[in-house]
């Protein structure tokens, strides 16, 4: 205070005792700022670990995905030796046909070994087609908590910018949709980590 009581003070002065007297600064209250900061490291450290679920459900589901491409492949290595088998079956029938009676029995035997081979090879192809779709089923269901995981970070990080924004502008509607937005993407982790 100068001599003549005339008093001047900058504007932290002003914010200190502002704050004494329990009145609201510019840069809102003390317990607005502490409930904000502590949602906003709540909320990101939750939407870390939904990022950290949503990229290992992708990984999984290119993971799954490869192991079905290779099923199929191996699937399709058994029916091309089926169709090799085949072949030779109808060429020992032609034989068989064509050959003189004394032959046909030797043809007719290898006709029956082809065959009985064609059925073991039959066998195992289709376990590896199915082994596939099972690869297949589960990659998708990988790549469908992904997407769950991706929304919920999304919504938390709707959150924590609807935080800021509260915190510039002291809006408590912005707070309030803050607090929602940030229930909400609990819920859909939630959702992700119940596999809905």
């Amino acid at each position: 205070m100068s001599e003549d009581g005339f008093h001047v003070h900058g504007p932290h002065d002003h914010e200190i005792e502002h704050a004494q007297q329990g009145g609201h600064g510019a840069h809102g209250s003390g317990g607005m700022i502490n409930q904000i900061a502590m949602f906003t490291a709540i909320i990101a450290t939750v939407g870390a670990l939904f990022a950290y679920m949503g990229g290992a459900t992708q990984a999984n589901a290119g993971l799954y995905k490869n192991n079905a491409a290779i099923k199929k492949t191996e699937a399709s290595n058994q029916w091309n030796f089926y169709q090799a088998k085949s072949t030779k079956q109808a060429l020992a029938e032609l034989a068989r046909d064509l050959a003189p009676e004394a032959k046909q029995v030797t043809y007719q035997a290898k006709v029956e070994r082809y065959e009985k081979e064609k059925g073991e090879i039959k066998l195992v192809a289709e376990k590896l087609e199915g082994e596939a779709s099972e690869w297949d089923h589960q990659s998708d269901e990988q790549m469908h908590h992904h997407h769950r995981w991706a929304q919920a970070t999304t919504v938390l990080q709707v959150a924590i910018a609807l935080a800021a924004i509260a915190l510039l502008t002291k809006k408590k509607w912005l707070e309030y949709a803050m607090f929602g937005a940030g229930g909400l993407g609990v819920v859909v982790g939630g959702f992700a980590a119940l596999h809905l």
